[in-house]
């Protein structure tokens, strides 16, 4: 991990402010990133922060939410059950295109002579706005404004104003608005910038050969153009339609160019010094999955039509109130730290582009914001994105747990294929397919199954929401369940213990293992859970509980036998090193040395054969550490110590799901620094692309975990079984924290310094809970204030590889740290022997 300075970002360059992103230079060296940040979305659509222009990008990009094309997975060697359908999200025609031309000299930023230059994306407002002066090649300067925003409450709309002003003479002015189809971003002026990255990186997206989008409609109508498509494999089709208004004193003619893959709006404009030109685009796109094409371009002319009644301004304004309401219960505030608020309130709104307008999709790994992974949906959402939503926006929560429940089918598919009965919900997926070609670090990951599960049950704690669960969610419990009671095996003499072979947790660098601890912890809430449901079920809704029984086919006896299932669940534990193993071989291995790695050779997935990694004790990403959170109550503070200790050193933070979970154990076993390091590390990953793919898309798990590392690692909040508790560790540098969560519907204000806590209830009529042991009950007429005499324990130092290397198995073996024999010296880039 790299320990980063107070303040990492360039305030040259980009200036602080505590509620926008704000860049005043353009530079060509870093689009890839700069285009990621600036995105603008709403979970459904989103538009990459591309210049108008269009011309210069680095990858060009529009993208629907769960709009993809399929393909068939060759492997080069096929075996039963491997995944046989790629999915792929796709590149959608661009209609944020505005190109300029003065004096018939075209705009291009990365050879214009720029005077000055400013974008600046407002978190308040939800707007992408820049101002530019230009100065064309004969001398004249043109002032250029432009805002862009994707709606939050129109999830199908998108406005875009383009404004030009001649600040010294009259000139001839052209403005081509158009909806461009590039084929999976290739750029018109380039060949496809996607294949110019040499090397293999599987955290991209696959590319396309052949066509994807076959044209059905082009049309126009007065300002209007629409162009819909349908994909080639996967049927899926798409409607995108934009409407023009333009606004100026001066004369001016319009004509349209229609073709197959372009669609221009070219108004030509005779303007006069002083005078103001502004376009307005109104910009609609819809999707479905077996929809024709022409009933989606009716719906992209009836949400033009709307937007057009309702006006620009107007549509602005409501964004704004949108945001409002968002911000209200979900902002985090810093005390004294202007630079982290920034860059929190960044992440925060970005999660709100992933998942605020899903409606029933996934929260994709990039959201809408590039192509990376594919657009597909991992586990990564249950885990690391929905406890922020749960407990801000419980409805969006919901519905992401309602898309999950719709995939049960295919789910169920699936587990027959792996010859268990139940269901088992694919690791990367977009119509519930697994499309994972390499099963050994994805397919295996059975822990998806709990991590929805733990998901559902969060909600369901956290909202009291048990009419969702009745009437269908809990469907998902009972088949996960099946899977894990069918996977499992007892094994014992009389005192039966039940275990779990053959299977990988969250640690992609150690795979196909025998009773990995996240995921046997994971399987045994699972099972509990179900069992548990059940039976409050039968209690209390008789008749919900019959229907479920006959929906299911439930057995006599079966749930009783997941609850011994889950009281019998092996949990593996060294008492010599006083840990509990990853895995049952996980001792077994020698220790990768990460302190002798070279940089160069990080991460480790992309320099080393996974049958090299997977021979040494190295973590990709928290596995063990990530169960201490999940599952804290499952564990003693001791442990969860002596855990972090040895795991910690061992883990390679090559992966953006690590370093906030490291955060928030950190801080509640003593390690206050680290955990600050920590989350810094995650807070700015994108915003410094620290992990060199920034350009491929936000990691949007990490948003979620800020959320996450803020509230339950420096808050102290937990949720265990429905009791809410708090055991604050607030920073030593950070003046102070304030946090809202939504509870059984109750909003809670939560102020935290270093002196108290106090509750006050912002919504809602009274709540209990529990600091530090304390049982604490807020009404809404009385906030409660809670003194604190310490904000937790604090270690001297950091867990270091010598804390490790030395240490003997239960066998008296010694624990040696080494990297593979075959190096490079990353200094001379020369070939090293055995490295001890």
């Amino acid at each position: 991990m790299k320990i980063l300075d107070a303040d990492p970002i360039d305030r040259i360059r980009h200036p602080l402010d505590e509620w926008a992103l704000v860049e005043t230079a353009f530079d060509s060296a870093d689009m890839g990133r700069t285009e990621t940040i600036f995105t603008v979305g709403n979970g459904y659509l989103g538009l990459r922060g591309n210049v108008e222009e269009g011309r210069d990008g680095h990858v060009h990009g529009t993208f629907v939410n769960g709009f993809h094309e399929t393909w068939p997975i060759r492997h080069a060697e096929e075996a039963y059950g491997f995944a046989r359908v790629g999915q792929t999200i796709v590149n959608a025609p661009d209609a944020k295109i505005i190109r300029l031309y003065v004096d018939d000299e075209p705009l291009v930023l990365t050879e214009a002579d720029v005077l000055s230059y400013e974008r600046r994306l407002d978190f308040a407002s939800g707007v992408l706005e820049r101002e530019l002066v230009w100065r064309t090649p004969a001398g004249k300067r043109v002032l250029i404004t432009s805002r862009r925003m994707v709606s939050f409450t129109d999830r199908h709309l998108a406005v875009v104003t383009y404004e030009v002003t001649l600040l010294d003479s009259d000139a001839s002015i052209t403005l081509s608005s158009q909806i461009l189809n590039r084929q999976d971003g290739r750029d018109e002026y380039r060949s496809n910038v996607h294949g110019t990255a040499e090397g293999f990186d599987p955290r991209k997206a696959d590319l396309f050969t052949d066509r994807v989008l076959q044209p059905r409609i082009k049309r126009e109508q007065d300002d209007r153009l629409l162009l819909a498509y349908r994909c080639t494999n996967s049927g899926m089709t798409i409607s995108v339609a934009a409407d023009h208004q333009i606004t100026t004193v001066d004369e001016y003619t319009s004509n349209t160019t229609l073709e197959d893959d372009l669609a221009k709006r070219i108004y030509r404009i005779h303007a006069k010094q002083g005078h103001r030109v502004r376009l307005t685009k109104l910009v609609s796109y819809h999707t479905a999955s077996t929809v024709p094409v022409r009933e989606l371009a009716d719906r992209c002319d009836r949400t033009l039509d709307s937007a057009l009644e309702v006006g620009g301004p107007e549509l602005f304004r409501q964004q704004r109130l949108w945001l409002d309401a968002y911000w209200k219960r979900t902002d985090v505030v810093i005390g004294g730290q202007p630079e982290l608020q920034q860059a929190v309130r960044w992440n925060l709104f970005q999660l709100a582009q992933a998942s605020a307008r899903t409606d029933g999709g996934g929260v994709a790994a990039k959201g809408v914001s590039g192509t990376g992974y594919g657009g597909h949906y991992f586990w990564d959402s249950e885990i690391y994105v929905l406890p922020a939503l749960t407990y801000t926006s419980p409805v969006v929560a919901r519905n992401a747990l309602r898309f999950r429940q719709r995939m049960l089918d295919a789910a169920r598919a699936r587990a027959l294929e792996l010859n268990v009965r139940g269901a088992l919900f694919p690791w990367r997926t977009i119509n519930g397919l697994e499309s994972s070609a390499y099963y050994a670090a994805s397919t295996a990951q059975y822990h998806i199954d709990a991590d929805i599960s733990h998901a559902l049950c969060q909600y369901v704690s956290a909202t009291g929401d048990q009419d969702f669960l009745n009437r269908g969610a809990i469907d998902i419990l009972v088949e996960t369940a099946r899977m894990w009671a069918d996977l499992g095996f007892w094994r014992g003499n009389g005192d039966d213990v039940f275990h779990i072979h053959g299977v990988t947790g969250p640690d992609e660098y150690t795979t196909v293992v025998n009773d990995n601890l996240y995921t046997n912890v994971m399987a045994r809430a699972n099972l509990d859970a179900a069992a548990t449901s059940l039976r409050v079920l039968a209690k209390e809704d008789p008749s919900a509980y019959a229907q479920v029984v006959k929906r299911l086919e439930v057995q006599d006896g079966e749930a009783e036998e997941w609850a011994r299932a889950a009281q019998r669940m092996h949990i593996p534990f060294d008492e010599n090193l006083g840990i509990h193993p990853q895995d049952e071989a996980f001792l077994q291995k020698e220790i990768w040395d990460l302190d002798l790695t070279p940089p160069s050779h990080r991460p480790l997935l992309l320099h080393y054969h996974p049958l090299v990694i997977y021979r040494f004790q190295v973590l990709k990403q928290a596995d063990v550490v990530l169960a201490l959170l999940l599952q804290g109550n499952e564990f003693t503070l001791e442990q969860k110590r002596a855990n972090f200790m040895y795991y910690d050193p061992l883990t390679t933070g090559d992966s953006t799901l690590s370093a906030v979970v490291q955060s928030i154990i950190a801080a509640e076993v003593g390690y206050g620094k680290l955990a600050t390091d920590y989350f810094n590390s995650a807070l700015f990953v994108d915003l410094l692309d620290l992990h060199s793919n920034t350009a491929d898309g936000i990691h949007v798990a990490s948003t979620g975990g800020i959320w996450n590392a803020l509230v339950y690692g420096f808050g102290g909040f937990r949720d265990h079984r429905g009791e809410f508790t708090f055991d604050p560790r607030l920073p030593d540098n950070w003046e102070s924290l304030q946090f809202r969560l939504t509870l059984r519907g109750n909003r809670i204000r939560v102020d935290l310094d270093r002196e108290s806590v106090t509750f006050t209830i912002e919504e809602g009529d009274s709540f209990r809970l529990t600091v530090r042991g304390q049982k604490v009950f807020v009404s809404a007429q009385s906030p409660v204030t809670v003194p604190l005499s310490h904000q937790g324990a604090r270690l001297v130092g950091t867990p270091t590889m010598d804390d490790v290397r030395g240490q003997r198995r239960a066998d008296g073996s010694l624990l040696t740290a080494s990297i593979p024999a075959i190096a490079l010296d990353f200094d001379e880039g020369e070939a090293l022997g055995p490295i001890d």
